[in-house]
């Protein structure tokens, strides 16, 4: 009888890659094969995987990235697409890539974390990590007048659209200096093209790329991407209009001329952090949803 073997960073092996897109589309009913094959699937994303007949039947993938916490910039790893196939459960299969996971990355991050429902809440802190609050940041928004401007509803689906977005990420500027994400432009993308693919708007004379949603009096801003300092005022009266009494914010955001109230977060998923030495999160911070693994 065959083994299971070990196997990571197989992007570019059609039959393994397959089989990985096909597990993530069984448990999470996501497609990682649009993002390969558009080719924002980089050597920033490593699986880690268990494989048996040349089918991947466990995984937990890597994302290398950068965080900036207070000022600083910081190295990150974030923990995604932690995954069994049903028939190959309470193996301990997890539990074994999560420990290939810390030894292939012993000492080289600030901080490693992860998102996970809560299912698993007593799974994580076997291996050192801590749930880490996050906050939700809104401002309470009352319509003056609005400044009209044509918005470009961008098609993802289009390559020279497509190209454009992902050179604007490639050379924005961080939204907040108490936390943000850097170096995240293929999980952008990757909710680009899955998730929010009929929410990106181009303003050509802010010369901004934002991702919204107008959700009867709300508007849900999930980014802002800019390469200059951004006069959010402007841009919000130029996508609101007079039934939005709220603006809510998926991100860190650190604009002038607002202001902000936060709140305790609760959403489907639990951050778990993992620092070394004496790093720490923020104490009021949000996660970017659109860096989020």
């Amino acid at each position: 009888m065959k083994k299971m073997s070990f196997i990571k960073d197989y992007k570019d092996n059609h039959i393994l890659r397959k089989s990985y897109c096909e597990l993530a589309n069984n448990i999470f009913g996501i497609d990682f094969n649009e993002y390969y094959e558009k080719g924002f699937w980089s050597n920033k994303y490593v699986p880690f995987s268990y494989v048996y007949e040349n089918q991947v039947i466990a995984n937990v993938s890597v994302n290398i990235l950068d965080l900036i916490v207070r000022g600083e910039k910081k190295k990150a790893l974030q923990i995604g697409t932690v995954m069994t196939d049903l028939n190959y459960r309470k193996q301990g299969l997890a539990t074994d890539l999560m420990n290939k996971v810390l030894d292939d990355y012993r000492d080289s991050y600030d901080f490693m974390y992860l998102f996970a429902n809560k299912n698993v809440l007593d799974f994580y802190p076997k291996f050192g990590f801590s749930v880490v609050e996050e906050n939700e940041f809104y401002i309470d928004f009352f319509f003056k007048k609005s400044i009209y401007e044509v918005i470009h509803k961008l098609d993802i689906s289009n390559i020279n659209h497509r190209n454009f977005v992902y050179q604007f990420v490639l050379k924005r500027l961080p939204n907040s200096k108490t936390f943000s994400t850097l170096n995240a432009e293929g999980i952008f993308m990757f909710y680009c093209l899955n998730v929010f693919q009929n929410s990106i708007y181009y303003l050509e004379k802010e010369d901004v790329i934002i991702v919204f949603k107008k959700n009867q009096e709300q508007l849900h801003i999930f980014d802002i991407v800019s390469k200059k300092e951004v006069e959010i005022e402007n841009i919000l009266h130029k996508i609101a209009d007079s039934s939005i009494q709220k603006v809510i914010f998926h991100y860190t955001p650190e604009y002038k001329g607002i202001v902000l109230h936060n709140k305790v977060f609760h959403g489907s998923e639990i951050l778990f952090v993992k620092s070394s030495d004496d790093n720490e999160f923020p104490l009021d911070f949000r996660h970017p949803i659109m860096s989020q693994a």
